[in-house]
């Protein structure tokens, strides 16, 4: 997991996937998604994602439309968090890296599916 994840390259070498959390605190959330080479070169994603909304508090989570590398969760006055993966097998090839910006708020990166299972402390860096 990474906790404070804006902006920061997610390699998704020994993963199948990262989910973002966002969080909104200024009214709106805008997040622009981009793929690299090991952090550099980066570019937009060109990918759909499904992301789902729900109030940071409780409630119910609820499908969004479906968007590609920018998703806006826009000044939804009851829900303020946002969720949504991007599969490695959606980067273009030759590309290992996902970076997710928000212009505002919180986000955080979960990785699942590793290729290779081990101790967290064995882990290789998750970020670049």
């Amino acid at each position: 997991m990474v906790p404070a994840a804006s902006g920061v390259h997610i390699p998704l070498k020994n993963a199948s996937a990262v989910s973002f959390i966002t969080y909104e605190d200024d009214g709106t959330t805008i997040a622009t998604i981009k793929e690299s080479i090991d952090g550099a070169s980066e570019q937009a994603l060109d990918c759909d994602v499904y992301p789902h909304k729900a109030p940071g508090v409780g409630g119910t989570w609820t499908a969004m439309a479906e968007q590609d590398d920018t998703l806006a969760l826009g000044a939804d006055t009851t829900n303020d968090c946002m969720v949504f993966t991007v599969d490695a097998s959606q980067l273009s090839a030759g590309f290992n890296c996902v970076e997710v910006t928000v212009d505002g708020g919180i986000c955080i990166a979960v990785l699942h599916d590793l290729t290779v299972q081990r101790k967290p402390a064995n882990l290789a860096r998750n970020v670049v």
